[in-house]
């Protein structure tokens, strides 16, 4: 997703929209549809810890994140989508803590979805720019291909979320709008410590399935 996106006056936050590229996702990466319910409960308490050590992410007071429907009852499909959302975690704490090189993005992601995220944070940082305000992750699919790999698709709701100054601490409100909805096609790895890390990331925004 190219970078000047952020930075539009008329748009909501554009932040999230991290690593990969717009476009749904790629064949052979094929994401089946599971009806897993609705939840408030964040990513990092719906399935049991890998044996990893894992970073700390503890985000401003001004930031927060809420998953809907993040737990399915398998204790697989729920492992890969705890980790699915702790790496769109990732992307927001680098992005409140200015460190595009946060260990935080290199412990959930790798690959394709690690250099675009990279990049992404780097480019947000560069402007002076942070985050405030609230996401929403909500509707996700899961198909597990084998032990060690997955697709997750799932939707983010950024209608109350902005850009912020980071020297002024200046908050933008714009407006929400269609491009406040962003539906995002993963693919994840499960590495040697039992992390699934995400690998492949696309992103699109203003899809039908998540505007609201």
């Amino acid at each position: 997703m190219p970078i000047a996106l952020a930075f539009a006056a008329t748009s909501a936050l554009l932040l999230m929209g991290c690593g990969g590229e717009e476009g749904g996702s790629k064949a052979g990466d094929e994401i089946a549809g599971t009806d897993t319910g609705k939840s408030t409960a964040s990513p990092s308490s719906s399935a049991p810890e890998a044996s990893a050590e894992r970073p700390d992410m503890t985000l401003p007071g001004d930031v927060e994140e809420r998953f809907e429907g993040w737990k399915t009852g398998d204790a697989t499909k729920d492992a890969a989508l705890a980790d699915a959302g702790r790496a769109q975690t990732a992307v927001t704490y680098a992005v409140t803590k200015g460190d595009p090189e946060s260990p935080a993005l290199s412990f959930y992601q790798s690959g394709t979805a690690l250099a675009g995220s990279q990049d992404w944070v780097k480019g947000i940082v560069d402007a002076g720019l942070t985050y405030s305000g609230s996401v929403r992750y909500f509707a996700p699919e899961i198909s597990v291909f084998d032990k060690e790999s997955a697709g997750v698709s799932y939707c983010a709701d950024e209608s109350e979320a902005y850009n912020k100054d980071r020297k002024t601490n200046k908050v933008d409100k714009t407006p929400a709008t269609d491009d406040s909805y962003v539906l995002y096609s993963t693919r994840l790895e499960k590495n040697d410590e039992g992390v699934w890390q995400t690998t492949k990331l696309e992103s699109e925004r203003g899809n039908k399935k998540c505007v609201q």
